[in-house]
C-alpha cells in the first residue's frame, strides 16, 4: 500500500470576499473528493481573501496510482478556474506496510 499526502497553494486574483474564495475552494475540493476518494481540506491562509493552502491525502495499492492521484489533484485545480494561479505544489508518496 501506498499513501500519498501534499500541499498545494493558490493564488486567486479575482476575489473580493472570504465567501468568493470559499465558493471557489469548495468546488475544488468537491470535485476532487468525489470522483477520486481523497480527503482535501483548506489548511492555511483562513483569513485572507485571495490566497489559500489545500492539503490533500490518499491510498492507493500501487505506487503509480498514488503518482496518478497526484497529479489528478494539480489537474483539477488548473480547470477549476481560470483565474487561479497554484503558487506551490509539494507532493510525497510513501510505502506503508513493507
Amino acid at each position: 500500500m501506498y499513501v500519498v499526502y501534499g500541499r498545494m497553494e493558490l493564488f486567486l486574483p479575482y476575489c473580493r470576499s472570504l465567501k468568493d474564495k470559499r465558493k471557489i475552494i469548495n468546488s475544488i475540493a468537491d470535485r476532487i473528493r468525489k470522483r477520486f476518494n481523497i480527503s482535501i481540506l483548506e489548511v492555511d491562509y483562513h483569513d485572507l481573501w485571495q490566497r489559500t493552502a489545500l492539503g490533500f491525502a490518499a491510498a492507493a495499492s500501487r505506487e503509480r496510482e498514488a503518482d496518478f492521484l497526484a497529479s489528478i489533484v494539480r489537474e483539477t485545480a488548473e480547470n477549476a478556474d481560470a483565474s487561479l494561479e497554484i503558487t506551490g505544489f509539494m507532493v510525497e508518496v510513501i510505502p506503508y506496510g513493507r
